[in-house]
């Protein structure tokens, strides 16, 4: 069973996320990923992570496999694979991400907050995944050649003991280890309302989103005023030589 730490359960949430969201700028960099982990927006708790931290985090999760740093281009880039190491599907995948996000969470916030990722029809069927990723594994009854393998080697997800005055219980993802029951009422405890969070929440994803797609548009147009700048430079080295070449026509006409 994977066991990962607090900063590798947010890197890994950051990288699936940004697949989902934004595929338009991903893999991530160290950069960006650093930049995506320290996120003040859908992020329980916010953190302040180094470079160091995400850059030792991505070591870890390439050693166990879930992810892959791709270095075909002049920056080294990095992508999950927890779709093939843990065989999840889409809808699983999704859950995942924001219980590695944002920590315990009902079924009714997942379903509010998974509108940008997934289009579940009902809090009914985010219940269901929920339930099928928290089942332990089957014996497995078919040894047949072409026989699909069970879904997860190990349960992933756990329901947690409803806290006094909650209308629902919530989940909780089981890859940083088992769940401390007595942390969980304490984060419970200490984490915001839910109300009103669907629209909220996918407004702060599309500022975010924004927010990236502004600095993308920043470092173009940095990268243009710089070649401006630069044949600038040999337009007025060129203009020099030609006032030069003037000078000496004249002299020697002289």
């Amino acid at each position: 069973m994977v066991r990962l730490s607090a900063v590798e359960a947010r890197v890994l949430g950051v990288l699936i996320e940004k697949e989902i969201n934004t595929p338009e700028y991903y893999p991530l960099s160290l950069n960006a990923t650093v930049n995506a982990c320290n996120q003040k927006s859908s992020r329980e708790p916010v953190m302040e992570l180094a470079e160091a931290d995400v850059r030792s985090a991505l070591f870890d999760l390439e050693q166990m496999g879930l992810v892959r740093a791709m270095a075909e281009t002049r920056v080294t880039k990095f992508e999950h694979r927890v779709r093939d190491v843990l065989n999840l599907r889409r809808d699983e995948v999704t859950v995942l991400c924001l219980l590695l996000l944002r920590g315990a969470q009902t079924a009714a916030e997942l379903r509010a907050r998974s509108e940008r990722m997934y289009a579940f029809d009902d809090t009914a069927a985010v219940q269901s995944v929920l339930e099928r990723m928290a089942a332990p594994p089957e014996p497995d009854q078919d040894v047949r050649p072409d026989a699909r393998p069970a879904p997860h080697r190990e349960p992933l997800t756990q329901l947690l003991e409803r806290q006094p005055g909650a209308r629902e219980a919530r989940w909780m993802h089981l890859l940083c280890g088992p769940v401390d029951e007595a942390a969980a009422k304490i984060l419970a405890a200490q984490a915001p309302a839910a109300v009103g969070d669907g629209p909220v929440e996918g407004l702060a994803q599309r500022v975010t989103a924004l927010e990236e797609l502004a600095q993308a548009a920043q470092k173009r147009v940095q990268a243009l005023e710089e070649r401006m700048h630069a044949a600038e430079e040999r337009l007025r080295t060129t203009e020099e030589r030609l006032q030069a070449l003037e000078r000496l026509q004249a002299l020697q006409g002289f």
